[in-house]
């Protein structure tokens, strides 16, 4: 458990550290007169770094462990702020916000393959306590950079280095807890009260596969469109301050928090592919309404969208990860790698379709996104019954 909560608590420093850029997209939009697809790309570059390499990362790793690529992976995050704080252009600010990516494509994949190997066995728990960490610390962003970067300036960003430099630390640590317990990373037969996996033949593996890649597709679309919108959406809709855009971003982002610890100990009861189920078509209605809706609904309705949408990534990356045993870094540098570029496309292509038509426009498109969700339906089962506890 220690173990476990140092690794959500340095996933809160990095994605606090991460969530900076886009809080500070409307600063950056007035200080160099950027348009909505200059900021569609900064966050495509971002997202990229942050995607092609995590599952080279991973497989790389698979086969040869890095215990302190953790430590490097949170030194890039650190190099990154420091080049967006001086940044000056928009190609400067594209260039740091790649580097805050490529820090992010190793974090990931090594991080939730420490985090399974410290589960115990419940791994669907493991995954969701490491990755609320990461919600949080993606919530407190918007919050911080209103608070510091917002009324003082860009250089500010110089701050949020201390708070790397306590990540690094952190992580120096986990990599030594690492590197003394290789020997978890070995297979080993399954526990009492774990789930059987049932066997499936390799097309079946491939087919499972694209469908979770389509089910990630349609969840991190849909979500970029809130992470990075939300708050244009708010200024422009219901006129509100940059300030008072950021907290209310805090508010769905922290919904995606709670939502996150749910997925994981609740597939780890009733099987990952219901709580999939639920939990990217059960969006639908609520991501259908949002734009028809004023103020107060709209915040209520992202707090729904935000815990039933989040609680599904866990249970993915654990049913992936059960697809493909033996794999897990690549596992999950491919699904963090797939969340980060799908998140980077989206917002690529919706900053362009904002420009064209409106933002309020793109609110209204992407609410069919969660319908992608039907796709569970063709998912195979995994996971036969528990194994009962030996008798005494």
């Amino acid at each position: 458990m220690k173990v476990l909560w140092a690794l959500s608590l340095s996933h809160l420093i990095n994605d606090t550290l991460q969530s900076l850029l886009p809080a500070i997209y409307p600063l950056l939009k007035n200080n160099y007169q950027l348009n909505f697809t200059q900021i569609g790309l900064i966050t495509l570059t971002y997202q990229i770094t942050g995607s092609l390499l995590q599952p080279m990362v991973g497989y790389y790793t698979d086969r040869r462990p890095k215990p302190f690529a953790l430590v490097a992976g949170m030194s890039f995050t650190l190099l990154g702020l420091v080049l967006l704080s001086r940044a000056s252009s928009f190609h400067a600010l594209c260039f740091a916000a790649g580097m805050v990516g490529v820090g992010s494509s190793i974090f990931h994949p090594e991080s939730s393959r420490v985090a399974r190997m410290a589960s115990g066995g419940k791994h669907g728990f493991a995954q969701s306590l490491f990755q609320v960490g990461g919600n949080l610390g993606t919530s407190l962003g918007p919050l911080l950079a209103a608070a510091i970067i917002i009324p003082r300036g860009q250089g500010h960003i110089l701050w949020f280095t201390l708070l790397a430099f306590v990540g690094i630390m952190l992580l120096f640590r986990v990599g030594g807890w690492y590197r003394r317990n290789l020997g978890l990373l070995k297979p080993k037969a399954k526990a009492p009260g774990e789930h059987e996996l049932i066997p499936l033949t390799r097309g079946k593996v491939i087919f499972a596969l694209g469908i979770l890649v389509a089910l990630i597709f349609s969840k991190y679309f849909y979500l970029i469109s809130l992470t990075n919108y939300y708050t244009f959406y708010m200024i422009d809709k219901f006129h509100v301050s940059v300030q008072a855009s950021q907290i209310y971003l805090f508010v769905f982002l922290f919904s995606v928090a709670a939502g996150t610890i749910i997925g994981g100990p609740v597939g780890d009861r009733i099987g990952r592919k219901l709580v999939i189920w639920i939990s990217i078509l059960g969006v639908a209605p609520f991501s259908l309404t949002l734009p028809h809706v004023g103020l107060v609904g709209t915040v209520v309705l992202t707090v729904f969208i935000g815990v039933i949408l989040a609680s599904a990534f866990s249970a993915i990356i654990v049913y992936a990860q059960e697809l493909v045993p033996g794999n897990i870094g690549f596992i999950s540098g491919l699904f963090f790698g797939l969340a980060f570029g799908s998140a980077g496309i989206g917002s690529a292509l919706l900053g362009k379709l904002a420009d064209h038509t409106s933002i309020r426009y793109i609110f209204e498109v992407s609410g069919y996104l969660p319908l992608i969700g039907l796709l569970t339906m063709f998912l195979p089962e995994v996971e036969a019954k528990r194994r009962r506890k030996a008798k005494a």
